[in-house]
């Protein structure tokens, strides 16, 4: 620790605010279906989130060794990269909550770190060959996998409780799968934790081998791992509503089979990516998983402009963060100076960014606890929605209410095949 000059402290500080935006951007993630189904109040699912991501961060270290000595060549890098790589992930994890979109904050943090490395020392400084196996195919495949999973999943459980008529069966078992998602959520929040705290502690682990703390290929110090997992915690906690919403309703009305079985998806997924070292997106293996059991219950309805902007942001995200983390790397080359100017564009967009927040504040009573829709008219369904649908359609409204449209005979009705007596 004695050796940490002023520069290695302001980046650890920034890559733990990358960690607090991180949790509160994130949060959705395991909470949003929770919380739309009724299972768990607002409060209630984010602290309870807070809590198993901390615990979370110390249960791996293989993805923050991934980031460490894998995507960006140790050998020759600036301390100031890495902080100008924060700085891009940072503005992109603010700019798309500020819009509601559960955008990826894993790889606003690649997408950085990469522009400020080519900025600084050209493309030889990155292994193109662990972005592609590491970052990209995870990126494309876990999304369909969680999403076919979860598509599957919710079939599955329709089709076992199909023959479940009495209403209170329904009711025993709605508040089964409530209580399963709280077990499930927690899972995603451990997953969470795991995954995305990891990648904080490998880019400061990053940071304090090109400072000489550390030799390369080190493991994060004790300390770097609670840190991380305290801001990740801490910003869980206060609950990004804005992505909430948008996950919990803006792109299906979940019921709590649906939920469960999304949530569970998404948590293998995760955990397993893990496991292997992959440091995918857990925005994206939800997102998948939320749309696929959207599409799983018969006459379900994925509102695909939400889906569609959302998909949008995430091939975005990778070259936007990246273009402002080689702006940012190009700056801090000039100097001292560039630095500071760095730091006060950080500082100046982050405090724009909240004041617009403010014109338009959400907070836990706009998520819609109750499952109720609050982004506005329900959607008319896509063409993936009705083709699903087609192969086994839901009873219509007509056929469900031709009792009460029709009214009984107030009396008796003479029979038509006998004629009436004179």
């Amino acid at each position: 620790m004695e050796h940490i000059t002023l520069l290695l402290a302001i980046v650890i500080v920034t890559a733990l605010v990358f960690d607090f935006t991180n949790g509160f951007h994130d949060t959705a993630n395991a909470m949003a279906t929770t919380i739309s189904t009724g299972a768990l109040k607002p409060k209630t699912a984010v602290a309870m989130s807070a809590v198993l991501n901390l615990v979370g961060a110390f249960l791996s270290v293989e993805v923050a060794k991934t980031i460490s000595g894998g995507i960006i060549n140790e050998n020759g890098l600036r301390t100031e990269v890495i902080f100008a790589a924060l700085v891009g992930a940072i503005l992109w994890n603010l700019l798309t909550w500020l819009v509601g979109l559960p955008s990826s904050s894993s790889h606003a943090l690649f997408g950085g770190l990469i522009g400020a490395a080519v900025m600084s020392a050209g493309w030889s400084s990155v292994d193109g060959g662990t972005v592609v196996t590491k970052v990209l195919l995870p990126a494309v495949a876990a999304p369909v996998v969680a999403g076919l999973a979860a598509l599957l999943a919710t079939k599955l459980t329709y089709r076992i409780g199909g023959n479940i008529r009495n209403g209170a069966q329904e009711k025993a078992t709605a508040k089964g799968y409530r209580a399963g998602q709280i077990a499930s959520a927690g899972l995603v929040s451990l997953a969470h934790g795991t995954n995305d705290a990891q990648k904080t502690m490998g880019i400061i682990t990053l940071a304090l081998v090109t400072g000489g703390v550390l030799s390369p290929g080190s493991n994060p110090p004790v300390w770097v791992i609670v840190s991380a997992g305290v801001a990740i915690a801490l910003g869980t906690y206060l609950g990004g509503w804005r992505i909430i919403r948008t996950m919990g309703s803006g792109l299906t009305d979940l019921k709590p089979p649906q939920g469960f079985a999304a949530q569970t998806s998404a948590a293998t997924v995760i955990l397993a990516s893990s496991h292997l070292g992959f440091s995918l997106s857990t925005t994206q293996s939800c997102s998948g998983a939320v749309m696929g059991a959207g599409l799983g219950r018969r006459g379900g309805v994925v509102r695909w402009s939400t889906a569609t902007r959302m998909f949008v942001a995430w091939g975005l995200t990778l070259p936007a963060a990246g273009l402002v983390g080689a702006g940012a790397e190009f700056l801090t080359k000039q100097g001292t100076w560039g630095v500071v100017l760095v730091a006060a564009l950080l500082i100046s967009g982050s405090g724009a960014i909240w004041v617009l927040s403010r014109r338009k504040p959400v907070g836990k009573d706009d998520v819609a606890p109750d499952g109720t829709p609050v982004t506005g008219d329900a959607e008319p369904a896509g063409v993936v929605t009705t083709a699903i649908a087609a192969v086994s359609p839901p009873p219509t409204a007509a056929q469900q209410d031709l009792k009460a449209t029709i009214p009984a005979p107030a009396g008796p009705v003479a029979d038509p095949a006998r004629p009436a007596t004179v």
